[in-house]
């Protein structure tokens, strides 16, 4: 009896907690996909000042990725990957390049700048060769 007793007490318990698990977290990041035969992809969006949009990409080993912003005005980026880049300073560069370290997949953080304009739209290339 003591046993049923702690089944029907902890049974709702549990059911909150993975309920909860699974509405508050942060959004997973869109995965860049490639046509095939291309290199390259863009990705666009609107976002409002201090607001980011993450990314997912993956890469092989000795590849050269590009990241041109077209926006670099008013969006600054930054790719991130566990291992191999901090979770540091974002880049407002108009395009940044660098050779893949590792196999896998990098994070692209784009966000919108506190600039005169409340939103704006971005636009993002990525280039994979």
């Amino acid at each position: 009896m003591r046993h049923l007793l702690f089944v029907i007490a902890i049974v709702p318990v549990l059911c909150v907690s993975a309920a909860l698990a699974q509405g508050g977290g942060k959004a997973e990041p869109n995965r860049i996909s490639f046509a095939a035969g291309q290199s390259s992809a863009s990705v666009s969006g609107s976002l409002s000042n201090g607001r980011e949009m993450e990314y997912v990409f993956g890469a092989a080993k000795g590849q050269v990725v590009t990241v041109h912003n077209a926006t670099k005005s008013q969006f600054d980026f930054r790719v991130y990957h566990e291992e191999f880049f901090s979770e540091g300073d974002f880049d407002s560069s108009a395009s940044y390049t660098f050779e893949v370290p590792e196999t896998g997949d990098y994070l692209l953080t784009i966000r919108k700048k506190a600039t005169g304009t409340r939103s704006a739209r971005f636009s993002l290339r990525l280039t994979i060769k």
